[in-house]
């Protein structure tokens, strides 16, 4: 395999260095905006955006996907015309849906959260609509196989986010309570939680525009270069916009529904401990409210980090089963998945353990916790540690089966396991005291049954028949001992230093190499699939040098 054959690795390794670093802005700016808006306040942003992350997976979120896998078959038979109308039906699509989505979540607020998150939730609204429209232009260069200019506007919209939501939070705040002390009274709290909430929910659209801004500007300079292809095609069944449009309906809505439920489980989580707990156990709203949004904003947060590789993979591969699928190429499809679900778990699975040895001081390095609240965080970080591995290794396979044209499969398999979460959370819920850790052990059962559903569909679709020892065995071997001598530095470094954030960070640093080499020992990566990675030339020669590959 040449770099050349596996270029698909590269970009998704330009699309996932954008999401690690998005995700790291991300979790960087929720300690300051932690601190300014507190736990109950999170927990009113947190219930409202998991009702928006829904509304708009149904609306405008699955578009970048869709768009990708539609177009590059129409690429992959040089159809530029016809993959220029696709384009331009998507943005009247976008247009029509995300409307209508927008106005819904506005006017229906009060429909799917309770009082004190309504106008959070409202805030929301309109970035449903201007979202639909930066994801059919992330969506047209990722149909290109370039994820330079998604990877950019995806940094773009998190710096911006991250300065307009701790601004806004701030001057809300400041503005409607006189300053930023925690009011005595409950009503006061509560008063100051909303604003602080609202003010985190207009960073969300502010750096939405500034990466629809972006991508406009990257399409306009492109503008001649598509002309000029579309100028050239001599192909002669030239699709109308009506067919354009319907096709475009016709891949989009197994996509938006594939989506929808495999997101519904936080929204499902949401209600059941939010809303179906306290009305059983008489329950304090306000400390449920103030624990959930630690749960969100720390845990959950920090474990989504890794699977943003997942999920640069998965745009990354889409359009590349797609061609190979349009082409017949069932070998090379095999080939693909193999590939990319190998190198997906030598990353996830290090990142889960190194998550669960070193789950205090992370949390400790990133959040200025109550000694309660760290233990809290703590303890749930490292329940969530094998939930990333599966929620990788589900996203990918989704995504595969996307591509390879089983569009209702994902949605049946993310049904099923939702319906296996749910029960699992109630139950544990009403009569257990397991309290935030039912929602772990539901999450992982949710996103592990999606796992084996999947590999059993893709077997079945293209022959593939899941690698076992370098996939899993090794990269968890390797883990281990990583997991090891990452604990053994922290303590060391800690009882010299006495410093925890010194301490994690050498500690991590050090985890990384120890991982590195023990996987090249190990012969879990061979030398054509290191150069497979972003600069895999120079891990090359790199490993070369230090004797770990001949």
């Amino acid at each position: 395999m040449s770099g050349k054959k596996n270029d698909f690795i590269v970009q998704a390794g330009i699309l996932a260095a954008a999401g690690i670093i998005s995700k790291i802005i991300g979790l960087l700016y929720r300690s300051p905006l932690y601190n300014i808006v507190g736990a109950l306040g999170m927990g009113y942003y947190n219930s409202a955006y998991n009702y928006y992350s829904i509304i708009l997976m149904i609306s405008t979120y699955s578009i970048p996907s869709a768009m990708s896998k539609v177009i590059a078959q129409k690429l992959a038979v040089k159809e530029y015309r016809n993959a220029h109308r696709i384009f331009l039906g998507s943005i009247g699509y976008v247009l029509a849906v995300g409307g209508v989505a927008s106005l819904a979540l506005y006017f229906g607020a009060g429909l799917f959260v309770s009082g004190n998150a309504v106008p959070v939730l409202r805030t929301f609204a309109p970035t449903v609509f201007i979202y639909g429209i930066l994801g059919v232009l992330r969506g047209y260069f990722q149909a290109h196989e370039s994820m330079v200019q998604t990877s950019v506007s995806q940094i773009l919209e998190q710096i911006s986010n991250a300065a307009v939501t701790i601004g806004a939070a701030y001057l809300l705040i400041r503005g409607q309570m006189g300053s930023l002390e925690m009011p005595a009274d409950e009503a006061g709290q509560v008063k100051r939680a909303v604003y602080g909430a609202i003010g985190s929910a207009t960073g969300t659209g502010a750096g939405v525009v500034v990466a629809l801004l972006f991508m406009a500007a990257v399409y306009g300079m492109n503008r001649g270069i598509i002309k000029k292809r579309i100028a050239i095609d001599k192909h002669k069944n030239t699709e109308s916009y009506g067919d354009a449009l319907k096709m475009i309906t016709m891949v989009v809505t197994p996509f938006i529904l594939s989506s929808a439920v495999l997101n519904m489980s936080s929204v499902v989580n949401n209600s059941l401990y939010l809303k179906l707990l306290p009305a059983r156990k008489e329950l304090d709203e306000l400390a449920l409210n103030a624990r959930w949004g630690v749960f969100q904003t720390q845990p959950v947060t920090i474990s989504n980090i890794p699977t943003a590789f997942a999920m640069a993979m998965a745009a990354a591969m889409i359009p590349v089963v797609a061609q190979l699928i349009a082409s017949a190429d069932y070998a090379g499809a095999r080939e693909k998945i193999g590939l990319s679900i190998k190198t997906t778990m030598i990353i996830s699975i290090p990142c889960a353990v190194g998550l669960f040895v070193l789950a205090r001081p992370v949390t400790g390095l990133l959040f200025r916790n109550t000694a309660e609240e760290e233990d809290l965080a703590t303890g749930l970080l490292m329940a969530l540690a094998l939930s990333i591995i599966f929620y990788a290794l589900s996203t990918l396979t989704s995504q595969i089966l996307q591509g390879l044209g089983k569009v209702s499969i994902p949605i049946v398999n993310a049904g099923v396991a939702l319906a296996l979460q749910t029960a699992t959370a109630a139950l544990l819920l009403l009569f257990t005291e397991l309290d935030l850790y039912a929602i772990v052990i539901a999450n992982t059962l949710y996103a592990g049954s999606i796992c084996v559903l999947n590999q059993i569909a893709v077997r079945r679709a293209v022959g593939y028949r899941q690698e076992i020892v370098k996939t899993f065995l090794i990269p968890g071997l390797a883990s281990a001992c990583m997991g090891g001598v990452a604990w053994a530095v922290y303590e060391g470094l800690l009882m010299l230093t006495s410093s925890p954030r010194i301490s994690v960070v050498i500690a991590i640093c050090v985890a990384a190499c120890v991982y590195f080499v023990m996987l090249l020992l190990f012969r879990g990566l061979s030398e054509d699939e290191l150069r497979g990675f972003p600069k895999g030339y120079l891990l090359v020669k790199l490993a070369k040098k230090c004797r770990l590959m001949k």
